[in-house]
């Protein structure tokens, strides 16, 4: 563990919130410092996480002084970890190893829009049932597009809101097109919460098959026996995964933050 993960997590918080921010990205690289209407997207990402009222603590963990400089300049906290770190939960269980939290928030730093209000949610789900390993979200599928597109996760859950399992396939299948089950269809949101403990023993354990097969990491939970809980939620955020994303994220943020997305909205990239 890098030196400064647990100091400069806060004392005494029990429900913490970690960002993910490595620099890599093989579509879009650095693009933690891409520039949305003039602020780098994760100052945004703070900005809408920092409206969850159930989180006692938020931190972005990275692999890169300049996303550390860019998170201090926006007054939030960020922790230095391990550059070989193969996903973001391994990061994350980095930057709280060592610290009193009992539930950890996994939030995309790739989404400037994340919803505080699902923040709330997961929190307030794992603290109100102790049985819970994780929780997580999902939305109903709309169209034939994401039911038929790989890169849309499906979940499928039982009926105490446990997930079962997530495909990138379309699940289930409806053998009768004419039964009218589409609401059935669900489409993960991929942010999650975890009770740290078992956090920890998910990132200790490699990778399952079914996780090497489908290329979802929630599939290795869900291979250890799991007690996931899926909220049924409205749509996800706006991620920026390619440069294509970004007019898209800028447009959603002028809309919900006006006067700030105007502030410096003439600022150069850099």
């Amino acid at each position: 563990m890098f030196p400064d993960a647990s100091a400069r997590m806060p004392a005494g918080a029990k429900v913490v919130g970690v960002i993910p921010a490595r620099w890599g990205s093989t579509r879009l690289p650095g693009k933690m410092l891409v520039r949305l209407c003039g602020r780098p997207m994760i100052e945004w990402v703070l900005r809408s996480v920092g409206e969850a009222r159930l989180l006692d603590a938020v931190v972005v963990a990275t692999d890169d002084g300049r996303i550390v400089e860019a998170v201090e300049r926006a007054g939030g906290i960020a922790v230095m970890t391990s550059p070989s770190h193969p996903s973001g939960t391994d990061r994350a269980a980095e930057a709280v190893a060592g610290c009193g939290a009992a539930v950890v928030i996994n939030i995309q730093g790739d989404e400037p829009l994340v919803d505080p209000a699902l923040v709330d949610e997961l929190a307030r789900a794992m603290l109100a049932d102790p049985s819970l390993d994780m929780a997580t979200a999902a939305s109903r599928i709309e169209n034939d597009e994401d039911m038929k597109s790989p890169a849309v996760v499906k979940v499928v859950c039982a009926a105490n809101g446990l997930a079962m399992y997530f495909s990138r396939h379309s699940i289930p299948y409806v053998r009768d097109p004419e039964a009218g089950l589409d609401a059935l269809h669900w489409r993960h949101i991929g942010i999650y919460a975890y009770r740290r403990a078992f956090l920890e023993r998910l990132v200790a354990e490699p990778p399952c098959l079914l996780e090497r097969a489908e290329k979802l990491e929630q599939l290795r939970a869900l291979h250890l026996g799991a007690r996931m809980k899926v909220l049924p939620w409205r749509k996800g955020g706006v991620g920026v995964d390619t440069p294509a994303d970004v007019a898209r994220a800028e447009e959603a943020l002028r809309r919900r933050w006006p006067e700030l997305a105007a502030e410096r909205g003439g600022e150069e990239k850099p």
